[in-house]
Formats: structure tokens, C-alpha cells, sequence
């Protein structure tokens, strides 16, 4: 077993370039997950810069400086994010409210029909049965309303982060696109020379994880846009507030557009029952969704979703529970990550064995 072990680490580990590639990982993964709290408006800024390094990369082939063009990209990056908040925060704030409101309407409501099953179907529901869900669902709400209740007394925290995200995310990305290069240069001194692999890697990931930005944005954009639109047309309450989750619900893949769905049939249940409308509703919602895995997923991830769902579920998984938010949202290139440095490994260690034949 030990000469087993032995011979594996020699065979790995011989080259280098795979021993600096470990340490880089290593230590990447150590930093993140110890001071995520304190990096985390560096981490933002560092995603916002590889959404608007494009658009600066391209004005400058108009013959613009690197500095103009990122005060150019930046600024209209501000004002269309600020548009875009104050545009519709105040509409999902109310519509969040009135559902609020609505909640114990819904529930009362949906108790009621609840205990009509045991006389329609006494063959197969037992009213006691009724009665276990209904305590269930009832403990679950006061449950969730004390964790709600906690969240609102820690807001002026959350306001105080989210002032300083207003003003030092917008700095860093200005910084992180106008010295890209000085930046990059300053911090592979720090990198051991041999790290040919961890730059075959790094290379690669980096255009990976630039397309994969640059695509989940548009992807939240065009299914929001979309499932708001229908909703609106279809006269769905509280349209805003359910296009913005449906949006949002492409971040974490395949799970988001499953829980996403519960929200949207049980407002359009009790709004219309089930009708035609409830129809139309669940049928352009379902179009929206096919959609989007069909058509516009491919089309902007061609590269970055060759993976197995399952792999992808199982990153969301494992990333989310590290990292949170951005766990989630940067599971499948973290994903591809793990799949890059798998492929380049052997081709670098028989490469190495080439070159020094015995």
C-alpha cells in the first residue's frame, strides 16, 4: 500500500508545474473560504469587471485610451444599474407587500378547500391527515416569520454593506479594467516560475469564466423581461415581482426554475383556480422555460455547460454550501474548473516524462 501510494505521488507530483498548480488552488481556495465575508465587494468587482472588459476592449479599437474607455463603460454601466434599481424597486417593494398581505387570505383560503378533500375522497384522505399538514404548514410559517422578523432587525447592517458596495465596487471595477495589465503583472511576481500548468489553466478558465458572466446576465435580462411581459399580458397579479424571480432563478440551474414554479402557480390558483386563465398562465411560463434550457442556453453557454446535469447539480451543492450566493452563481465555471485541471494534469505530467526520458 505505502509503495502504492508512493509510486501515485511520483507519478503526480514529479513535475513542478503540477506542485505549483496544487499550491495556487490551495491557497486560492483557503483565502476565499476564510475571508469571503471581508473580500466579498472585491470578489463583486472582479465579476463586474469581467462583464465590462469586452465593451472596454472594444472602444478601445476605436483608437480610445484604456482610461477613456473605462470611464466611458463604467459610468454608463452606473447610470443603467441605477435606472434599472430605482426603476424597479419601488414596484417589487409594493407588490412584495401587498403579497404579504394577501398571505393569510391565500392560506385560509387554501385550508378551506384542504378540509373539503376528506368529503370528497373519504376513500383515500383522512381528515386527520388534513389536519398534520395544516399544523405543519402553520409551525413552518411562524418559523419562517421569526427568521424574517431577525433579517429586518439586522437591515440597517445590510444598509450600511450595501452603501459601501455603492461606492467602493464602482472604484474597484474602475481600477480592476483601467491597470488590468498592471495588475496582473504585479501579482504573478508573487507566483512560482515554474507554473506553466497553472497558466494553461488559468488562460483557459479566464475566457470561460468571462463568457459565462457575460451570459447569465443576459440569461436573467431576456427570461425576467420575458416572463414579466406574459404576466402583464396575461393580467397574472403581482407580474413584476414574479418576472424579477423567474429571472433570477436561472442562476442556480435546474433547481431555480423548480422551486420558481410554486410561487407563480400558487398565485395564479388562487387568483383565477384552475381555469383557462391558470392555464395560459402554467402554459406560457412552461414555453418561457423550455426556452430557455432549448434554445438560449446553448446558444450562450455552448462551451461553459458541457458538463452532466448532474455534475452541475452536485457543484451548485457543494460551491453553494462554501460560498453562498456566489457559490452558486459561479458553480459550473468552478465546475469547468475542476474539469480543466483533471484534463491538463496527465498531458503535463507525460509531457514532463518526455522531455526527461531515463
Amino acid at each position: 500500500m505505502v509503495s502504492f501510494f508512493s509510486q501515485w505521488y511520483k507519478q503526480k507530483f514529479s513535475d513542478p508545474n503540477a506542485v505549483t498548480l496544487v499550491v495556487i488552488l490551495l491557497m486560492a481556495f483557503l483565502a476565499i473560504y476564510f475571508l469571503s465575508s471581508l473580500l466579498m465587494p472585491v470578489f463583486v468587482a472582479i465579476a463586474i469587471a469581467f462583464l465590462l472588459d469586452l465593451p472596454v476592449n472594444r472602444l478601445g479599437n476605436f483608437g480610445l485610451s484604456r482610461r477613456f474607455s473605462t470611464v466611458i463603460i463604467v459610468v454608463a454601466f452606473v447610470g443603467v444599474a441605477l435606472l434599472g434599481f430605482l426603476g424597479l424597486m419601488p414596484v417589487i417593494w409594493q407588490q412584495s407587500s401587498n403579497l404579504i398581505q394577501e398571505v393569510p387570505q391565500m392560506l385560509s383560503q387554501g385550508q378551506t378547500y384542504l378540509l373539503t378533500l376528506p368529503e370528497q375522497y373519504p376513500e383515500y384522505i383522512k381528515a386527520e391527515q388534513i389536519q398534520s399538514v395544516i399544523t405543519l404548514v402553520n409551525d413552518k410559517l411562524i418559523e419562517w416569520g421569526q427568521v424574517a422578523l431577525k433579517a429586518s432587525l439586522n437591515s440597517i447592517s445590510d444598509i450600511v454593506a450595501l452603501l459601501i458596495y455603492l461606492i467602493l465596487v464602482p472604484l474597484m471595477v474602475f481600477f480592476f479594467l483601467k491597470d488590468k495589465k498592471e495588475l496582473l503583472a504585479g501579482f504573478s511576481q508573487f507566483l512560482p516560475k515554474d507554473r506553466k500548468m497553472a497558466s494553461q489553466v488559468s488562460d483557459e478558465m479566464n475566457q470561460q469564466i468571462m463568457n459565462y458572466i457575460r451570459g447569465k446576465v443576459i440569461e436573467i435580462l431576456i427570461i425576467g423581461t420575458a416572463s414579466t411581459v406574459a404576466f402583464v399580458i396575461l393580467g397574472l397579479n403581482y407580474a413584476v415581482l414574479l418576472g424579477v424571480l423567474v429571472g433570477l432563478s436561472v442562476l442556480v440551474p435546474y433547481v431555480g426554475a423548480t422551486i420558481v414554479t410554486f410561487p407563480v402557480l400558487l398565485v395564479a390558483l388562487f387568483q383565477w383556480g384552475v381555469g383557462a386563465e391558470f392555464g395560459y398562465v402554467m402554459l406560457a411560463y412552461g414555453i418561457i422555460q423550455a426556452l430557455d434550457g432549448n434554445l438560449l442556453v446553448p446558444l450562450l453557454f455552448s462551451e461553459a455547460v458541457n458538463l452532466h446535469p448532474v455534475t452541475i447539480i452536485i457543484a451548485v451543492i457543494l460551491f453553494g454550501g462554501l460560498w453562498g450566493f456566489w457559490g452558486v452563481f459561479f458553480a459550473i465555471p468552478l465546475a469547468t474548473l475542476v474539469k480543466a485541471v483533471l484534463n491538463a494534469w496527465p498531458s503535463s505530467t507525460m509531457s514532463a516524462e518526455a522531455s526527461n526520458p531515463k
